[in-house]
């Protein structure tokens, strides 16, 4: 997994010839989908702001900022309706890809002053945000058996095999597993918080994704064969294993873990909801009622909307994710 996803050379997120984001390519973020979304987490990062005492000086780091579409329209509604917070901001995309950079340079030209594109220094304070950034980490998948593994078959064709576990940290969690359970298991996790807990003295972990506790993700009757999936023009892929390096591999997150990662790292849970309640609480209807008035086009207006629908109604693509945030005194 972590070959097709982030090989220099093959992987999913490294290449520069492929069309990850947008209406025609293989999946759309929050971020790219609404306005709404980075609009709202900028009225956030202001509210947290203030909480923190409004320190002169402030950083915000994005994990896994992609081409730089939430960085941008976050320091906008920052610069036009919170300038005092936006004085004191200076933004950091944490981002392996170098052509998702490059595409984040263009876009984020006018932010040139108080932008930078690598985290190297330690936050007195400020707040680390990524957006489906932890269900890209490769995983471990595990049966009643072992670890499973890829391999070769007589025709050069990628399958899985049994082998012994590769870390002694899987072991605990192949004692409760049913009969022919699968699931996934994410080191990677607790290795990137204990990265990003010696970098902020002071502040915020926020964390948006898809995923459930362990007890639910684990469930071996929800979820008999795990989570791990691959994604491709908005579609499922029927094989993971067909065409490494083509398309996204994913799999849910197991929120459980997060937590627990964050308290043995003196990170304190704040919130936890589901992005729909957790964007209505943090004002995107407000959000979108102050846009609403600026906009003199009804069809500007019939899309906004709907955007924000998306991001708010019952049962639809916001419900599925969830929004967790947690805080270093």
């Amino acid at each position: 997994m972590e070959a097709a996803l982030y090989d220099p050379v093959f992987g999913y997120y490294r290449r520069s010839d492929l069309q990850r984001w947008g209406r025609e390519a293989d999946y759309r973020t929050s971020a790219e989908r609404s306005e709404l979304f980075a609009a709202t987490f900028a009225r956030y990062f202001a509210r947290l702001y203030e909480e923190l005492g409004a320190p002169e000086a402030w950083t915000i780091v994005e994990g896994g900022a992609g081409d730089g579409s939430f960085a941008f329209r976050a320091l906008r509604v920052l610069a036009e309706e919170h300038p005092r917070v936006f004085e004191a901001t200076r933004f950091v995309l944490d981002e392996v890809s170098q052509d998702s950079l490059a595409r984040a340079r263009e876009k984020l030209v006018e932010f040139n002053d108080r932008v930078a594109y690598e985290w190297r220094e330690v936050l007195q304070v400020g707040i680390y945000f990524s957006n489906e950034l932890l269900d890209a980490f490769p995983v471990h998948r595990l049966t009643t058996e072992g670890e499973l593994y890829v391999a070769l078959d007589p025709d050069d064709n990628f399958v899985w095999t049994v082998g012994s576990l590769s870390d002694v940290r899987l072991a605990e969690h192949t004692h409760s597993l049913s009969e022919g359970q699968i699931v996934e298991v994410n080191l990677g996790v607790d290795d990137w918080f204990a990265d990003v807990a010696t970098r902020i003295k002071t502040g915020y972990v926020i964390t948006v994704d898809y995923g459930a506790e362990e007890d639910e993700l684990y469930d071996p009757v929800l979820r008999p064969n795990g989570t791990l999936r691959a994604f491709s023009r908005h579609g499922f892929v029927d094989d993971v294993l067909s065409a490494p390096g083509e398309y996204d591999i994913t799999s849910s997150v197991n929120w459980t873990q997060v937590k627990r990662a964050g308290e043995r790292l003196g990170f304190k849970v704040v919130e936890f909801a589901s992005q729909d309640k957790f964007l209505l609480n943090a004002g995107l209807l407000d959000e979108l009622e102050r846009r609403l008035r600026r906009i003199k086009s009804q069809a500007d207006k019939a899309h906004l909307t709907v955007d924000a629908k998306e991001m708010i109604l019952p049962g639809g693509m916001a419900s599925s994710f969830q929004v967790l945030v947690q805080k270093r005194a």
